[in-house]
């Protein structure tokens, strides 16, 4: 059948105030743009006249400045779920007019489908191809789509983006699991495995129209590396490197895993660039450009992606050069991409960014001064906690050493003591397996904190109570309380906790 076309303001125009829409991509990567924008102007025009007009939003993880920014912008978000960047976005939650929920990526999908986070009106998913008996080909990520437009109980929007060559098709692997008690074993134990299609099937009935647009991703450029970010993918090369020669890791190495960000394509780039590292693997939620690089060098011999978080140069490469990708690189729906299952079985090592680490082992990746959102805790959570090895990197101080990153206690805890083997900043490794919580202190404070933060590190310990954790409980946020008040964690001062 023949779809109906609509312009994007068309499209826009059907979704009305309460309505909740669910979103193709991950990232702004795969994520539509020209419906989005068009309901931000709807909201400016009916807040203008007085009216109320707000939409849920439910995505497979951020998106760009076309959605989280103008709808910010024009305070036309109710709910959203699960992470995002957006500056505007961000602001807008920490002003409390966001009902944002953070949620592991790994269950967004599923809890949709259980009902946990109310129904799907509308799916907006962005395709590079459409056939008439309703197969479509996602673009450059595959995130919650296939769920989104199955639960959209009012219709699906697609928008036909002529950015993304068709010569993408293939490099998708579409599957949605079934829901227990009927949930089947995810049958991949390689990387490249394939347990789907290259298509999203949709009904075609459920079709309302297709928006034609040609805009291209709203891929962040990240900062160059510095010689922070610099020091800690050497360490991080370098623990690695040296797990691998005393028989930890297996000669044929293991599947990485790394946040999105400078800090993680420092990493990758130091582990690519050493010598004595085989070729390795990659099994990942985002892949960046530093992955690409690697893949063309042959450092990486293979990758599996929830999405193609890259440049728009780098895309347009990847598109033109697609035979070299096809059977080296596979795109896949966020909980495949993120499963538990699958990342404990394939043995990933596991490397992400906090904001903050304490001296006993949690991580905070979310919360500035344990009030404030800064992204969402993304998929950190779904592999460092199933991983063979799990890692979380951080530089020490933060606002010109203002900040220590290592604190006797985190603000927020997003990742327990029980989830996190090795911590690397660039003053060292703490390696925290085998110890217990006031051995890992000490591992921690010695080879992680910076040294102007020791003492007061140090002087911590000495005020705490004794036990299987150290802690004193007035002091345990101290380092918070005085950066709030102060401006400035070096000023913290113990005496008036220790009496």
């Amino acid at each position: 059948m023949a779809f109906t076309r609509l312009t994007a303001a068309e499209a826009a125009s059907l979704i009305k105030n309460g309505d909740n829409i669910g979103l193709s991509g991950f990232t702004p990567a795969g994520t539509p743009k020209a419906t989005t924008a068009e309901i931000a102007k709807i909201a400016h025009a009916e807040h203008e006249a007085g009216r109320p007009y707000q939409v849920g939003i439910f995505t497979g993880a951020s998106t760009g400045m076309s959605c989280d920014g103008l709808l910010a912008q024009e305070d036309a978000i109710r709910y959203r779920a699960p992470y995002t960047t957006n500056s505007l976005f961000r602001g807008k939650v920490n002003e409390g007019k966001i009902a944002y929920n953070d949620i592991h990526l790994s269950q967004m999908a599923q809890e949709l489908r259980y009902g946990f986070l109310g129904e799907v009106d509308y799916a907006i998913i962005e395709v590079c191809a459409i056939e008439d008996d309703g197969k479509v080909y996602l673009t450059a990520a595959g995130g919650i789509a296939p769920t989104v437009a199955r639960l959209a109980k009012k219709g699906i929007i697609l928008e036909l983006n002529a950015f993304h060559s068709p010569k993408s098709i293939g490099l998708h692997d579409v599957y949605e699991p079934k829901d227990p008690p009927l949930r089947e074993p995810l049958m991949i134990q390689k990387v490249t495995d394939r347990i789907g299609t290259t298509y999203l099937q949709l009904d075609p009935s459920k079709v309302i129209g297709v928006v034609e647009c040609n805009i291209p991703d709203e891929a962040r450029a990240f900062k160059d590396a510095d010689p922070i970010t610099d020091k800690i993918g050497e360490n991080v090369a370098n623990f690695l490197m040296a797990e691998y020669k005393r028989g930890i890791i297996p000669p044929s190495f293991l599947p990485l895993q790394s946040g999105v960000g400078t800090t993680a394509n420092a990493i990758l780039g130091a582990l690519g660039n050493n010598p004595e590292m085989p070729a390795f693997e990659v099994f990942t939620e985002v892949l960046q450009n530093s992955i690409v690089d690697l893949m063309y060098k042959e450092r990486v011999r293979c990758a599996s992606t929830c999405s193609l978080t890259v440049t728009n140069d780098v895309l347009t490469d990847m598109y033109n050069n697609i035979d070299f990708f096809k059977d080296k690189l596979v795109i896949r729906q966020t909980e495949v991409s993120n499963s538990p299952e699958l990342i404990r079985r394939l043995g990933i090592i596991a490397i992400n960014t906090a904001i903050e680490c304490d001296l006993y082992g949690h991580a905070n990746s979310t919360q500035i001064c344990g009030t404030k959102m800064m992204n969402g805790i993304g998929g950190s959570g779904d592999f460092e906690r199933n991983a063979f090895l799990s890692i979380f990197t951080c530089s020490s101080v933060a606002k010109g050493g203002k900040i220590s990153s290592i604190v006797p206690f985190c603000s927020h805890v997003d990742h327990t003591e029980h989830d996190i083997n090795i911590i690397v900043t660039e003053q060292g490794v703490a390696d925290l397996r085998g110890k217990s919580p006031i051995q890992r202190a000490h591992t921690i404070i010695e080879n992680c904190a910076h040294p102007d933060y020791k003492e007061l590190l140090w002087d911590y310990l000495k005020i705490s109570q004794k036990g299987q954790s150290w802690h004193n409980l007035a002091a345990a946020l101290s380092f918070h309380d005085t950066f709030v008040k102060e401006g400035d964690m070096h000023n913290v001062n113990f005496s008036k906790y220790n009496k």
